[in-house]
């Protein structure tokens, strides 16, 4: 079985929660996943093992969060080309930081991206919970193809 790790920070709590929605659509897939705060993250080879790497960050002040940051810094170091990946996030106003989380995936990393980074102010407005579980699934068929 196929395996995904979700890691995520959170200002509030909505992006915890869009992880875990996405988490869902990856295990109504059948794809084993697990939802991890970045700083549970101690070293790279926490990442081995897992054949998908979804990434999120709230925005504030038009920025990802600082751990976040750190935890890509940390990533950067582990062998992560060619495995599938996907970004998101949830913002206020302006919502950066899922994007430069998904170029830094894919240009810096080199991994098999999805589509485009998940954006969502929450998970409770604009059919969020389908829109992050359909990101979830999305997801899986990504790596199922891979």
């Amino acid at each position: 079985m196929s395996k995904a790790l979700i890691v995520y920070v959170s200002r509030t709590g909505e992006t915890h929660e869009i992880g875990n929605l996405i988490a869902e659509g990856l295990r109504m897939s059948g794809i084993e996943t697990s939802v991890l705060e970045a700083k549970a993250i101690q070293r790279e080879s926490d990442l081995e093992g897992y054949e998908a790497l979804v990434l999120g960050s709230a925005t504030y002040h038009g920025e990802m969060m600082q751990g976040m940051k750190t935890f890509l810094f940390m990533a950067e170091k582990a062998k992560l080309e060619g495995k599938v990946g996907a970004a998101f996030g949830a913002f206020g106003w302006s919502g950066e930081a899922p994007d430069r989380i998904y170029d830094t995936m894919q240009h810096i990393f080199k991994m098999k991206m999805v589509g485009q980074p998940l954006r969502l102010k929450s998970s409770r407005i604009q059919g969020g919970i389908k829109v992050a579980q359909d990101y979830g699934k999305e997801i899986a068929k990504k790596l199922m193809a891979s």
